[in-house]
């Protein structure tokens, strides 16, 4: 992203953050990187650490998972405005799934030291935050 309002601009739109402020919002876009993809590469891999959280600017992938099996199921998608990798937030545990690009893909990415130095910062956001992470897992599990 060009430059910090845009990016809060553009955090603002995305669920995880819908509840903040663009005051609240300024000290995440100061801690996010851009990163490109090529169609069909691993953003993130299956049982590999966590190295932190993406939101989709343009593109789109797919989160595969593995059985122990050996079958890959696609268990979803993402595009814009989308994120992923929201688990590697709150813990450094390994990744529940692959992430791989359908098409050339742009994401922002903040890691977890970032994250929660910014949690450090404003406690309000840290709520808000967390109720939306709980309301999408509780989305998941409906899912299942």
């Amino acid at each position: 992203m060009s430059d910090i309002k845009t990016t809060v601009g553009f955090l603002e739109r995305v669920p995880l953050f819908a509840g903040l402020s663009a005051r609240q919002l300024e000290p995440i876009a100061r801690r996010m990187v851009e990163r490109s993809y090529p169609a069909g590469a691993t953003i993130v891999s299956q049982g590999a650490g966590g190295e932190g959280f993406f939101v989709v600017v343009s593109g789109h992938a797919e989160a595969i998972r593995e059985r122990s099996d050996g079958v890959k199921a696609v268990v979803n998608t993402f595009g814009p405005l989308d994120f992923f990798g929201e688990l590697a937030l709150l813990d450094d545990g390994l990744r529940t799934a692959s992430v791989v690009t359908t098409e050339p893909t742009t994401c922002v990415l903040l890691t977890r030291w970032d994250f929660l130095a910014a949690l450090r910062e404003d406690v309000d956001m840290t709520i808000v935050i967390l109720q939306e992470l709980a309301r999408r897992f509780r989305r998941a599990l409906d899912a299942l």
